[in-house]
C-alpha cells in the first residue's frame, strides 16, 4: 500500500529500502529498519509512504512471528490479485443486483468462462517445452504456490485447530 505514493521511476529504489522492514527477523529489528528508512532520503521524499507503514504497524506485527516461508506465501498474492481483477471487471458495469444469488451466480460463471480461456490457452501450447509454454496456469483448481508446503506445515503447528481438521 504504501507504493501507491510512490513515483514510477522510484519504485525499484524505494522497494529495496522497504525490504529491511519486513524480512526483518522481529518486531524489534523491522522498528529498526523503519527509522532507517524514515529517516532516510526516500523516507522524506515520500511521507505518505512513511504515513502508511506507521498507521498499519500494529497489523503488521503478527506478520513477523511466522518463519521467512510463510512469510512469502503471505505476501505473494499475485494469483489471487489477478483473479479479483478480472473478476472486479466482470461486476464492474453493473449497477446493481437484485439479490445475492444473482451476484454468486455472475461470479461462478466469470469463473468458469476465465478457466475455459485458459484451458483452450494451455491446449494450444500442449506438447511443447515447458521453457517455451506462456499459457495461464489452472485458476479454479490452484495454481502451484512455491513453498507451500513448508508453509501449510508452519501454519498447522501455528494454528492447529484451523488447519489440522482439513488435512
Amino acid at each position: 500500500a504504501s507504493m501507491r505514493f510512490v513515483s514510477y521511476g522510484d519504485r525499484k529504489a524505494v522497494a529495496k529500502a522497504l525490504k529491511p522492514i519486513y524480512t526483518a527477523t522481529s518486531d524489534k529489528t523491522a522498528r529498526e529498519a523503519f527509522d532507517a528508512f524514515h529517516d532516510s532520503n526516500w523516507g522524506k521524499k515520500y511521507p505518505h509512504a512513511v504515513a502508511t507503514w506507521e498507521a498499519a504497524w500494529e497489523r503488521f506485527i503478527p506478520f513477523l512471528a511466522f518463519p521467512p516461508e510463510l512469510r512469502r506465501v503471505i505476501y505473494t498474492t499475485n494469483s489471487i490479485e489477478s483473479l479479483n481483477y478480472q473478476l472486479r471487471k466482470v461486476t464492474k458495469n453493473r449497477g446493481h443486483f437484485p439479490n445475492d444469488e444473482a451476484v454468486v451466480k455472475l461470479l461462478w460463471l466469470a469463473i468458469c468462462n476465465i478457466e475455459d480461456k485458459r484451458a483452450r490457452e494451455r491446449a494450444k501450447e500442449r506438447g511443447k517445452p515447458a521453457a517455451e509454454r506462456k499459457a495461464k496456469p489452472r485458476l479454479v483448481e490452484g495454481q502451484v504456490v512455491t513453498n507451500w508446503k513448508q508453509a501449510l506445515g508452519q501454519l498447522a503447528i501455528a494454528y492447529p485447530d484451523r488447519i489440522n481438521p482439513y488435512l
